[in-house]
C-alpha cells in the first residue's frame, strides 16, 4: 500500500510538473500547422519560441462574428493585404474528434492547404489523414462544385474528380466522410 501511495504521489507530482511544457507543446504544433496551411516558410529544426515569433510577427487573429480567421501577411509585403486567409475546423471523427485548419487563397474559394492537429483515427487507414500525400490532394482544389454549391467531396479511387474533388483513403470510409 505504501509503494502505491508514494508512486502516486510521484506520478502526480511528475505530471504537475510537465503540464506547462505539454500545454506549450501542444499550442506550438498547433502554431506550427498553421503557418504550414498558411504556406508560411518555416526553418526545418526550428525552436519553440522562435516558432512563435514567426506566428506573430507574419499572422494577424481577426474575428469575424463568431469565426476566427487567421490572415497571412508576409513581414516584407508592400501591399500590406493578406496573401492568405485560413480557419480552424472540428468535428466528430470515426473514434473521437478531429481539428485543423484549412488554408485559403486571397480568392477565398481555393484551398491554400489543410492540416489536421487533433486525430486519433485507426493508425495505417483513417490516421492517414495527418499525412502529407492526402494533405497535399487538397491544394489548389475549390471550395464549391461546378454547379456553385458549396463545400468540397471525397471521393472514390478512380471516379470522376471534380474541381472540389479529394479522392478518399482506402479503407477509411467512415473517416473520409466525416472528413467532408
Amino acid at each position: 500500500g505504501i509503494i502505491a501511495v508514494v508512486c502516486a504521489i510521484l506520478l502526480y507530482g511528475v505530471t504537475q510538473f510537465t503540464a506547462p511544457f505539454r500545454k506549450m507543446n501542444k499550442e506550438t504544433d498547433k502554431d506550427r500547422n498553421f503557418l504550414s496551411a498558411l504556406g508560411v516558410p518555416i526553418p526545418k529544426n526550428i525552436k519553440a519560441k522562435e516558432l512563435l515569433e514567426i506566428f506573430d510577427k507574419n499572422i494577424k487573429v481577426r474575428k469575424l462574428g463568431k469565426i476566427t480567421v487567421y490572415e497571412y501577411t508576409p513581414q516584407n509585403s508592400a501591399s500590406g493585404k493578406p496573401v492568405a486567409v485560413a480557419v480552424p475546423f472540428s468535428g466528430a471523427g470515426f473514434w473521437a474528434p478531429i481539428k485543423g485548419v484549412l488554408a485559403f487563397e486571397p480568392d477565398l474559394l481555393t484551398i491554400r492547404g489543410i492540416r489536421f492537429y487533433q486525430q486519433e483515427e485507426t493508425p495505417g487507414l483513417g490516421g492517414e489523414i495527418a499525412s502529407k500525400w492526402f494533405q497535399n490532394e487538397f491544394k489548389g482544389k475549390k471550395i464549391v462544385s461546378n454547379t456553385g454549391k458549396a463545400g468540397f467531396k471525397i471521393v472514390k479511387s478512380g471516379e470522376t474528380a471534380g474541381i472540389n474533388a479529394v479522392d478518399a483513403i482506402t479503407g477509411a470510409t467512415r473517416t473520409s466522410e466525416r472528413v467532408q
